[in-house]
């Protein structure tokens, strides 16, 4: 298994300093905490790195967090490695606690492909997350559902946990917001239905409108009628 600083090194060789000034804006993350890897690059460097001779997955999760890269690399493996998803799950688990962007949250979960063939198997994991009621489990319990479970038969699943949302907090307000607008988006009527009584607080459903609203998916008469729905 290469070591933290080999990695380091490898990845500072794959830089791009215009990038890293950008994403660390877009990003929000403290300026110099990035090496400013393009995400396509990491990726790829991620892919090569599981297949490697000697990759320890247990090892590369054992490195600082202080890097961006470090932190969406660990995601990215876990995504990668080949296991049983009963094992894999626990992986997600050591790998949610390290979140704390939306960057990689959104990428982490855009990695975690195979949930789709385990979408049973993982709903009690999103509910625990949600549970946990921080910006960052909430927001990752959101995109996931978003991600995987967009089907009619989960919608309740999507209201029942969106009922437990922190809107308090920016990344879980704006993941809750995301979630619902492609629900309007994807069953109408249902998410029409759910705005008339939910729960959420109204800056949360007024922002979910407002991303539906910016759908070429609904048509103007859809739209009109959710405008009538804000709060």
């Amino acid at each position: 298994m290469k070591s933290y600083e080999d990695i380091v090194a490898e990845l500072s060789a794959l830089k791009d300093e215009k990038y890293r000034v950008f994403n660390e804006r877009i990003v929000n993350i403290p300026a110099g905490t990035s090496i400013g890897v393009r995400t396509p690059l990491l990726r790829d460097f991620g892919k090569k790195l599981v297949k490697g001779d000697g990759f320890d997955l247990d090892a590369l999760l054992s490195f600082p967090n202080g890097i961006f890269e470090i932190r969406l690399l660990k995601c990215f493996a876990v995504g990668y490695t080949k296991m049983p998803f009963s094992e894999k799950v626990k992986y997600i688990e050591r790998c949610v606690p390290i979140i704390d962007g939306w960057g990689v949250c959104d990428l982490f979960c855009s990695t975690l492909k195979e949930v789709k063939k385990h979408r049973k198997e993982f709903l009690p994991e999103i509910k625990k997350y949600v549970a946990e009621g921080t910006e960052f489990s909430q927001r990752f319990g959101y995109i996931m559902l978003l991600g995987c479970y967009m089907e009619r038969e989960y919608l309740p699943e999507f209201f029942a946990s969106l009922a437990d949302a922190k809107t308090q907090y920016y990344y879980t307000h704006m993941g809750a917001a995301w979630l619902i607008a492609e629900v309007l988006v994807k069953f109408y009527e249902e998410g029409v239905e759910y705005l008339k009584n939910c729960p959420l607080c109204a800056k949360t459903v007024n922002k979910a409108i407002q991303k539906a609203r910016e759908s070429y998916r609904l048509s103007e008469e859809q739209k009109n009628y959710l405008k009538l729905l804000k709060k």
